[in-house]
This record gives structure tokens, C-alpha cells and sequence, in this order.
């Protein structure tokens, strides 16, 4: 995929570096300031070199907190391209505005209104801040975990989380909600795994339209995105860690699913042709 040099998204938090939820930021601290003044009454000399030094050390922390790497500018980069092309969509197919998302970019761990994020947990969206969590980290064992590997890959991953966006948007993700609590843990199951299909029904989409307007797949990438889908199914996750698959604990539908659900939207471009919520079509 042709992506360096190209916009990045404004709607980004980069939380990465952080110890704590709070922002280092450029200013000197109280306790600092009342140091300074100690010290001048004490001298009769102005502590210069040491506030110079106090604030290089502020900015050191705060370069630290925001890296400027190359995976991140990628993540950067196709959070935009979702960005663009859903406004299109949203605009051309839907006469509706689309209504922008936050990515975070975080290490081993952070704060979601939904909870503790956690780089075992993987990347996720929550409605309830709409927000996009990301450890990409994750990206490295996507390649030496789940063998896929490729830009197209990450791109698949975070198209598929903004899917899940577009679904809070169009009210799908609340009555989801709504069923929770009247129905099964199987069946609640079921309906998850036809949420999360539609989710990589929408990446296919987004694939489609992205390749549409601004011409950046390269030979080979659909097949990358493919592979990432075919790679995270329930039944190839559950034969590798435990060595037997059980459909009726599946949450997010197989490899095989995935993967057609994601050609169906690449192949389509349309927002509604994604129905996974009609038993005849999966």
C-alpha cells in the first residue's frame, strides 16, 4: 500500500509513553517554582541553567510520550483514509454526516470508558467514547503470532475496528445492547459473531472505496487483507490454543466467514449490502 508522505488524522490521542492518564506538559510544576525562588533568596542569583535544564527534560518526556515512528504514522495515515472515505459514503449513499472517531495509540495499557485496555486484549472500539484502542504492538505479533503479515493487514485491523464505529452510527451496536440481557449467552454469541462479520464487511467497503479515490493498493494487498481476516476466525484461534473448535462459543465467526464477508464489501462498495444479521446469508 502506497501510504508515506500522504495526510495523517487530526483525531489522534498518543497516549504512548505514559505512565499515568495525565499529560506531561511544557510548563515547570509549583513545587518547582518555589524551589527556584528558595534558591534565589538563598544566592542572590537567578537559577537559569537549572529551569533550562528542567524544561529540556520536560520536552524530553514529552517527545517520549509521542513517538514519531513509522508504524504510528502508517496507523496515522489509514485512520484518515477511514476518515475520508466514510464521509463519502455517508455523504453519497446515506445523505447523512459522518461523525468522526478517536484513535489511541497506547502501550500495554490505559483508561477506555469502557474499561481497562490492555495490550492482551487487542484492538477494539468502544461506543462508549468512540474511540479506536490501539497497542501496535499488536501489529508485530499479527505477523509472528497469526503469520499475516503485510501493511494491508494493519490497514484490514483498522478499518475492521472502524466498522464497528459505522455501527454505532447507524444504531446497530444499540440494539445489540438491547439483547443482551433477554436472550442466551449462546445466542447472544451468535448475534456477535454477525456484528463482527459485518464489521469486516465494512473494511471490504472501505477497501473498495479507498483503492476508489485515491488509487494506493498495490498487487498483492487485498490478498494481505484476506490473510489477517483468514488468520483471527474462531475456529483457527480455537484449534491453536486448545486443539478443538466449540462453534458455540464463537464471538467473532470463522476464518472462512471473515474472510468472504470482507471480499463481499471490497467487491460491493455498498453500505447495504452488509446485512450479516439475516440468517439466510451467512
Amino acid at each position: 500500500m502506497r501510504w508515506k508522505g500522504r495526510q495523517t488524522s487530526e483525531h489522534i490521542e498518543d497516549r504512548r509513553g505514559r505512565s499515568t492518564g495525565k499529560v506531561v506538559g511544557g510548563s515547570i510544576g509549583i513545587g518547582s517554582i518555589i524551589f527556584f525562588i528558595a534558591y534565589t533568596l538563598l544566592t542572590g542569583e537567578a537559577p537559569t541553567q537549572m529551569i533550562q535544564q528542567t524544561q529540556q527534560q520536560t520536552q524530553t518526556q514529552t517527545q517520549t510520550q509521542r513517538p514519531n515512528d513509522e508504524l504510528g504514522t502508517f496507523a496515522k495515515v489509514i485512520f484518515k483514509d477511514t476518515e475520508d472515505v466514510w464521509t463519502k459514503i455517508f455523504r453519497e449513499q446515506l445523505n447523512a454526516k459522518y461523525r468522526y472517531p478517536t484513535l489511541v495509540l497506547y502501550n500495554d495499557r490505559t483508561n477506555a470508558a469502557c474499561g481497562m485496555a490492555s495490550a492482551a486484549t487487542g484492538p477494539f472500539y468502544c461506543p462508549a467514547d468512540e474511540k479506536v484502542y490501539l497497542d501496535l504492538n499488536f501489529f508485530r505479533e499479527l505477523k509472528q503470532r497469526f503469520g499475516a503479515s503485510g501493511d494491508f493487514a494493519m490497514a484490514y485491523i483498522i478499518a475492521h475496528e472502524v466498522g464497528h464505529h459505522i455501527q454505532k452510527q447507524l444504531g446497530i451496536t444499540q440494539q445489540m445492547q438491547k439483547q443482551r440481557s433477554r436472550i442466551s449467552k449462546t445466542a447472544y454469541n451468535k448475534l456477535s459473531v454477525r456484528l463482527e462479520l459485518q464489521a469486516d464487511y465494512f473494511a471490504g467497503v472501505w477497501a473498495h472505496e479507498i483503492e476508489k479515490m485515491k488509487h494506493v493498493l498495490n498487487e498483492g494487498d487485498i490478498k494481505e487483507a484476506m490473510n489477517a481476516a483468514h488468520s483471527v476466525g474462531d475456529d483457527r484461534l480455537q484449534k491453536q490454543h486448545q486443539g478443538y473448535v466449540v462453534p458455540d462459543a464463537f464471538t467473532h465467526g470463522t476464518s472462512a466467514q471473515r474472510v468472504r464477508w470482507f471480499l463481499k464489501g471490497f467487491k460491493s462498495g455498498n453500505i447495504r449490502d452488509g446485512d450479516t444479521f439475516n440468517t439466510q446469508n451467512l
